[in-house]
């Protein structure tokens, strides 16, 4: 299973051994240390899964996440030192798929990454219309007349299984 990775993290220390272990499961990463920057690299690396530090220089995590479920539903995990339930819910609520804290089992962050790529893998249905309603699931994204409509990923999820 082949996936890629965009890394968010100003820890380039950190970033270096989540390269590490992440090629040697057999993923790509690709790295931002820059919240200012992020964006343009999540447009340039099409990444499968963004793990996102809240804490960079510039932009910060959740405005970063905000901005990605604007415009994708990529699931994002939320790699971050911030331990308060408050930042936990902020970030769930923002868009984040999930939360991890540091420090972390590296085992546990890759099969958390490995379960959000299973469920990006190709379906054999990739446009469902129903009524005036459109919804892509291969970008993730539901239109109704023509206008999007913003979903969070469990709500794109419920509404595929009833569709």
């Amino acid at each position: 299973m082949k996936g890629r990775v965009l890394v968010v993290d100003d820890d380039l220390s950190l970033a270096e051994m989540l390269g590490i272990v992440l090629r040697s499961e057999g993923l790509e990463p690709s790295f931002c240390s820059d919240g200012d920057k992020a964006i343009d690299a999540f447009r340039d690396s099409k990444p499968d899964v963004v793990l996102l530090d809240v804490m960079l220089p510039g932009k910060d995590g959740i405005e970063i996440c905000r901005q990605i479920r604007a415009e994708s539903g990529v699931p994002i995990i939320m790699l971050t030192a911030r331990t308060d339930t408050v930042d936990v819910v902020l970030a769930l609520e923002t868009g984040a798929d999930d939360y991890v804290m540091k420090p972390f089992k590296a085992k546990e962050l890759v099969a958390r990454i490995r379960a959000r790529i299973r469920r990006l893998e190709p379906e054999t249905v990739e446009m469902l219309n129903i009524g005036d309603l459109v919804i892509d699931v291969a970008g993730h994204s539901v239109r109704r007349d023509g206008v999007g409509i913003m979903l969070t990923p469990l709500e794109f999820d419920l509404l595929l299984c009833l569709a």
